[in-house]
């Protein structure tokens, strides 16, 4: 009887909850917080028999005040909500739980304004489907999650919320993850040069011939049960997809302006469901900042000293900026925007880069370019996503090198690399999907391994051709790499190509209706087009051996060792690997990091070919000559004009 229960709410759920706590406990009762919180109250619970988001927003501020731990219930449309159980000073408060449980639903808009518009009326008195018996059910969980909190005990409502089904009575319980950007429980660092300064530690590989500091059989036990849930998860829906060659996973990452699908690809449905999970965090970690709070907004002409010159990274041409449908505005010095702090190897110093080039969806509004996920990596540690990273920029830096300045590279012959898995990915390949393969050297002037791929439809319906693209120190994990994103693709989009055929031969004659992402994939799906790539499909050229093409690489037991070696080759080249990191609370708890790498001077992969970047890039101009593809430097007016076939 010692401990003291604030009870704030009415209604039937309210009156089920006191019959059985006030046998137990002392159970002070209150409409509203009019009167305040009473003194050495243990534990407080907030219970209606609606929805009463004003009610939660004011317990989240008189509560977290006194120390003082809750927990609400309620009926929401049918159905009952009890949790979470928030703790002061802890992340993973009431708020938190709303945006996730919002945002995973279907109606997502639709139930925000509504959440809105009840927070400013005070909600309703009771919703429709609040049956007795439900609410009974309801009272029977508050009543042993009390008891739990007040004895001790471990309750089973941290980070969760049980959902109950008003008419049926079946009952669910979901894991949320705290919000790091919540205005209630939100508990992120300002960003900082300190916070941002990079000391490459020991990453031990996990084996020989890997390139992870963690197996993905580690993370088996964390993926699912943190981030994949249908009702409060950051993923919020999966897919296995058998139509493609190989095992094929799409996982839903649910966001305000609509539904993001991102996949995994993999020899196995298992692997890829994980891959795919990953691949989530990755790019949710990229969309905006959430593991620090950017403080800086000033403009460059003030913050030159130490900040990127934007300049350097690609701009749009003058021509581009001029069209009166133009998304952006140039880059002008006086300008203020945000700017977050990343590392320079180059320099060896903290760097302001904007935040529009560190974060990929922020180059809407007042931007000067339009960033992509391009240089964005996930990894077990630090150094693992800084690496993936940049084989990330390589990869696309050399397929648009390619295309550009349309390079007659080397094809490979894929027999000379003897390796059994390739040759059965290739046959099965060739089998189940009815496409030749076709591998060429693109590796640029810092001797990355790079390849660029061409998949050759055999069949006389469906996509002509498919192009891809890998980079990684071994080339053969490259060439597997860039299979895997064939095949992603393969026999999924045949019946898209016919049905919307017309559409695509429009985009043939004018470049400018090339949009979206996947209008570049799609246009060179056409037989017509296939002419744009003759400058690589020549078949007068003789194919050439792995060993011929590519040097032999040495192992290494240290991830790291690996990094400091690309790192090297950039800095011979007077490139600079500039890394922003990332890393949210919601990826670090798992001991994850995600990082975004810029690299100035390479090609930034662009989608729409009204968005293409090349001012300022003066590398693809001079690169070719110096790789022996030409006599003398491009000029612009000599480079590819067509949209690049980057799918």
């Amino acid at each position: 009887m010692d401990s003291r229960v604030l009870m704030v709410g009415e209604g039937i759920l309210a009156d089920f909850v006191y019959e059985k706590l006030s046998v137990q406990y002392q159970v002070i009762r209150q409409i509203d917080f009019e009167e305040g919180v009473p003194e050495e109250t243990n534990f407080a619970l907030m219970l209606h028999d609606a929805w009463y988001p004003s009610v939660h927003h004011k317990a989240e501020e008189m509560l977290r005040s006194s120390g003082i731990p809750w927990l609400r219930g309620f009926v929401s449309f049918g159905e009952g909500v009890i949790g979470p159980l928030v703790r002061p000073n802890t992340p993973g408060c009431s708020q938190c739980a709303d945006i996730r449980r919002l945002i995973a639903g279907y109606d997502r808009n639709e139930m925000w304004e509504l959440q809105q518009r009840l927070a400013m009326q005070g909600g309703i008195q009771r919703d429709a489907w609040a049956s007795r018996t439900g609410l009974l059910q309801m009272a029977h969980l508050i009543d042993t999650e009390t008891q739990r909190v007040l004895e001790g005990s471990r309750t089973r409502l941290e980070e969760r919320l049980f959902l109950i089904n008003m008419k049926t009575l079946k009952n669910s319980c979901h894991f949320f993850l705290p919000d790091p950007l919540c205005p209630v429980c939100g508990q992120l660092p300002d960003d900082s040069p300190a916070a941002a300064r990079i000391s490459l530690q020991s990453s031990p590989k996990i084996s020989a011939d890997s390139y992870r500091c963690r197996p993905i059989e580690d993370l088996k036990n964390v993926l699912v049960k943190d981030y994949l849930d249908y009702r409060t998860g950051l993923l919020n829906g999966k897919m296995h997809n058998f139509v493609p060659p190989f095992a094929d996973c799409l996982v839903n990452m649910p966001l305000f302006m609509g539904d993001e699908g991102v996949a995994g690809r993999t020899h196995s449905y298992e692997v890829s469901e994980l891959t795919a999970i990953l691949e989530g965090l990755e790019r949710y970690c990229g969309i905006e900042p959430r593991g620090k709070r950017t403080t800086i907004h000033d403009s460059y002409r003030n913050l030159e000293d130490k900040a990127l010159n934007p300049a350097k990274v690609g701009v749009h041409a003058k021509e581009q900026y001029a069209r009166p449908d133009f998304p952006f505005k140039p880059f002008h010095p006086n300008r203020p925007m945000n700017w977050v702090w990343g590392y320079s190897f180059l320099q060896e110093r903290p760097i302001l880069v904007p935040e529009l080039l560190a974060y990929y969806s922020l180059g809407c509004g007042d931007g000067f370019v339009y960033e992509t996920s391009n240089g964005c990596a996930l990894g077990g540690s630090l150094e693992e996503a800084i690496f993936h990273a940049i084989l990330e920029v390589v990869e696309r830096d050399s397929f648009l090198m390619t295309w550009y300045a349309q390079l007659p590279l080397s094809r490979l012959d894929l027999n000379s690399a003897n390796d059994k898995e390739l040759q059965l990915m290739v046959d099965r390949i060739r089998v189940v999907a009815g496409y030749d393969l076709y591998f060429f050297n693109s590796t640029m002037e810092h001797g990355i391994p790079s390849v660029l791929a061409v998949a050759k439809n055999r069949k006389k319906k469906g996509m002509n051709l498919i192009c891809a693209a890998g980079a990684h120190p071994e080339p053969i994990r490259a060439v597997k790499s860039a299979i895997h994103e064939l095949a992603g693709m393969m026999l999924v989009l045949d019946e898209k190509l016919e049905a919307n055929r017309e559409k695509y031969e429009k985009m043939l004659h004018d470049p400018f209706l090339v949009q979206q992402m996947e209008d570049h994939g799609m246009l060179y799906g056409l037989p017509e087009a296939e002419e744009r790539l003759r400058f690589l499909l020549d078949d007068h050229r003789p194919s050439r051996t792995f060993e011929e093409e590519f040097k032999r690489q040495t192992k290494s037991a240290d991830l790291t060792d690996d990094l400091q070696d690309i790192l090297q080759k950039f800095r011979r080249l007077n490139l600079d690997v500039i890394v922003v990191d990332q890393t949210t609370p919601v990826i670090k708890r798992n001991r994850l990091y995600c990082v975004k790498v810029l690299i100035p001077g390479m090609l930034p992969m662009t989608f729409g070919h009204h968005l293409t970047r090349l001012t300022g890039l003066e590398r693809v101009l001079r690169v070719p000559m110096e790789l022996g593809y030409t006599k003398q430097p491009l000029t612009l007016e000599q480079l590819n004009p067509h949209p690049h076939p980057f799918p």
